[in-house]
């Protein structure tokens, strides 16, 4: 019975992530190393990056006459500078060995970030494995050199620090996340709720004057050329999207797909979502609603309850808040390709773990998302299991999380209480 109770210690007690999560980036960082030496690379993206990033090395400023065998670049200019920094590191990007080596450090450096938010907000061990073991995670970091690895070692860089409430640092890190991917975007609502009731209003919006700040700067080489050009192509959101790539919405049909009807439906969806979730679970930490909220621009809160508020906003409902904001974007997002897995494949096990799910449905709704992601190409069983899961963590997270700060002193009565003193 002793041994039972040290497993189930050793599975549930956050104090052995310290020396697990060591554990688990050693194992991970040699399974890397034998990924790259066995199995060969996909050339899929590498090669219009490399063309994107010639042109404008060779002066191209004009946003919307950079393109590559794929078509037109339709990333944010973070994206162009860091595979810019891989162009001149790689050989004009002729030694893909040096660049899987590049992305085997920023998988294990966007890991360890990861691990590091779980174990900010207190996440049991037994979830750890599942951050190691995915097949299609592998393949988008080391075979396939998206950028998407980049953006996404932004995010949870942006999370870490924010939990550890460096403001600015997390705030710079996120931006500049936006500024590789617009992917990152789908964050925005819990992010801007997060600085919002952690910060008094004016510094809550002095970091979003810094974020704005960061995309100027990256945009500044191209907005002389066509401003215009730039941010339509960065932040294009009139995009085609072709039915045979499409990993998630598979299942209604090519013709439902293309519909308009449909992406009203989904754009629809996302702001219902994001609506209850405000409403319900995001404003917790205040107890205020938003027009509330967002007048404390003029009257601020007295001290006593800016602070409280403050200190409800945990790391653990910074990490739930932000990963359900990026889910929520992923199962009303028109067209998901593969390598948007690797927004999801890190936020399952902590979601599935706020909702209160067993281990072994944690497990199983892990496995079964992880098994659809592998399917190539997507077939109508694998979209809908794909969209079933992502529905499944954003309930049962909803669900989950009814109670949360439920027993804790509502900054918006202690300032009723202090405005009914005053008067």
């Amino acid at each position: 019975m002793d041994l039972y109770y040290q497993a189930i210690d050793l599975a549930s007690n956050p104090k052995h992530t310290r020396w697990i999560s060591p554990l688990l980036l050693l194992a991970d960082a040699a399974f890397c190393a034998l990924i790259i030496w066995k199995i060969p690379y996909t050339e899929i993206d590498w090669r219009a990056y490399i063309q994107q990033v010639e042109q404008y090395r060779n002066g191209e400023r004009d946003y919307t006459l950079i393109k590559g065998d794929t078509g037109p670049l339709v990333y944010p200019a973070a994206h162009l500078f860091i595979y810019n920094a891989l162009y001149l590191i790689t050989d004009k990007g002729k030694d893909i060995f040096i660049a899987q080596c590049t992305f085997t450090v920023v998988y294990l450096g966007a890991l360890s970030m990861a691990m590091a938010c779980y174990r900010m907000a207190k996440a049991p061990p037994y979830l750890f494995p599942l951050l190691i073991l995915s097949k299609r995670l592998h393949s988008i970091f080391l075979l396939r050199l998206f950028n998407d690895c980049f953006a996404i070692l932004a995010l949870f860089t942006a999370i870490y620090f924010y939990q550890q409430r460096i403001w600015t640092v997390g705030s710079v890190a996120y931006s500049f996340g936006v500024g590789i991917k617009m992917s990152i975007l789908l964050a925005a609502p819990a992010v801007g709720l997060v600085l919002l009731q952690a910060l008094p209003f004016k510094r809550a919006m002095n970091a979003a004057f810094l974020m704005a700040q960061v995309q100027i700067t990256l945009a500044f080489p191209f907005l002389p050329a066509n401003a215009k050009g730039y941010l339509a192509r960065s932040f294009e959101l009139t995009r085609q999207f072709l039915f045979k790539w499409t990993v998630n919405w598979r299942f209604v049909g090519e013709e439902r797909f293309l519909s308009r009807d449909f992406a009203i439906s989904l754009i629809a969806a996302h702001l219902a979502l994001l609506a209850i979730f405000v409403l319900t679970r995001w404003t917790r930490p205040s107890g205020l609603s938003i027009p509330a909220l967002t007048s404390t621009a003029i009257k601020p809160l007295p001290s006593k309850a800016q602070h409280l508020m403050s200190l409800n906003v945990t790391p653990t409902f910074i990490l739930t808040s932000i990963l359900t904001s990026v889910a929520m974007g992923m199962l009303c997002a028109r067209s998901l390709h593969y390598q948007f897995y690797a927004y999801i494949a890190w936020s399952t096990p902590f979601l599935q773990w706020k909702a209160g799910l067993h281990p072994i449905l944690t497990y199983a709704v892990w496995g079964a998302q992880e098994w659809a992601w592998n399917v190539y190409p997507s077939t109508d069983t694998s979209s809908i299991v794909v969209v079933g899961c992502l529905v499944v963590q954003l309930f049962s997270v909803w669900w989950g999380t009814r109670n949360d700060l439920a027993d804790v002193i509502s900054p918006a009565s202690i300032a009723d209480e202090e405005n009914e003193h005053d008067e």
